[in-house]
């Protein structure tokens, strides 16, 4: 997907994939051949390419992917949770550069840690199988740094093995994101909902979000996803999506609660700082006839600027 001047959509192009699949589900029908495919409004507008990737569905099958990532040199990183190859690389016209990675099969988060002279890559496994029925089967996730060519250096277990957790609590985190200095922020988006922070050596630090806090804006549901927002360079942000609340909820970089942002019907995930905005993929949105969301296909990308919704 390319946007039309104003901003080249692929330079920030973590939820290129969530775009994506939203244009096949939310346009009815397909124009001629001869025009292009145009979604968005207003400043915000962009072409479908639906056959951007040059892959082959046999040699590089792709199963469930939920990020991409831009380093330095313009390649794109997707992550995926198919055991045959967990990482494609692109470049920026969808041309194949290279597969790896067997060992995710609940390969679902993507950062990148910048490092000044290198780049690493934080993968997210969420800790999820398939059996040979195609039912989802539940075990501990982890984070993994690994170097832009698929070497581990570190993986973050399980928070029991340094007392957050009890033995049996579930930890299927779903996102990272990195702060200023290098922390890591971990968010239990399909386990116990918190948002873990560690150092970057992966030492912990502290935690927040979960349930039953006295405060109930510290409650977070379905952490789904993470970001650092640095939008005011005077006071940077960790925004995190409450995505079964449908909003944002942003704290300090200590987990001091800030403020909600609230996107009433959509179930939020990740949200993607650029400039002055934020795009988050819109998984599914909240039928009106009441009955399960994710039976339909209801999913979008939302764009704001600032805290204002500006094209769907």
């Amino acid at each position: 997907m390319t946007q039309t001047p104003r901003r080249n959509f692929l330079q920030k192009s973590a939820v290129t994939a969530l775009a994506v699949t939203a244009a096949t589900h939310t346009l009815t029908a397909a124009p001629p051949k001869d025009e292009p495919e145009i979604i968005g409004h207003g400043d915000y507008r962009y072409r479908v390419i639906r056959d951007w990737a040059q892959i082959s569905a046999l040699r590089t099958p792709l199963l469930n992917c939920h990020e991409m990532v831009q380093d330095k040199s313009g390649r794109l990183f997707m992550i995926g949770n198919h055991t045959d190859n967990n990482i494609l690389v692109f470049d920026k016209s969808g041309k194949l550069l290279d597969a790896w990675g067997t060992i995710f099969p609940g390969g679902h988060g993507l950062s990148l840690m910048d490092e000044g002279d290198e780049e690493f890559l934080l993968i997210t496994d969420g800790g999820w199988t398939l059996d040979r029925n195609g039912k989802s089967i539940r075990n501990n996730g982890r984070v993994t740094k690994m170097s832009l060519d698929g070497r581990i250096l570190f993986d973050i277990g399980h928070p029991q093995t340094i007392g957050i957790y009890n033995a049996g609590d579930p930890f299927c985190p779903t996102e990272t994101t990195v702060g200023p200095n290098g922390d890591i922020y971990v968010a239990d988006g399909y386990g116990k909902d918190y948002v873990i922070q560690y150092n970057s050596n992966g030492e912990y630090i502290r935690h927040w979000g979960g349930h039953n806090n006295e405060d109930p804006n510290m409650n977070l549901k379905n952490a789904h996803g993470v970001a650092l927002d640095t939008r005011d360079p005077n006071q940077p942000l960790i925004v995190c999506t409450s995505r079964s609340e449908c909003c944002f909820k942003y704290f300090t970089l200590d987990g001091q609660y800030v403020k909600t942002v609230s996107l009433p019907n959509m179930r939020v995930c990740r949200p993607v700082i650029d400039d002055q905005n934020l795009y988050a993929g819109v998984c599914w949105s909240q039928p009106r006839s009441g009955g399960s969301p994710w039976a339909g296909h209801t999913g979008f990308m939302t764009i704001m600027e600032g805290d204002q919704v500006v094209s769907n």
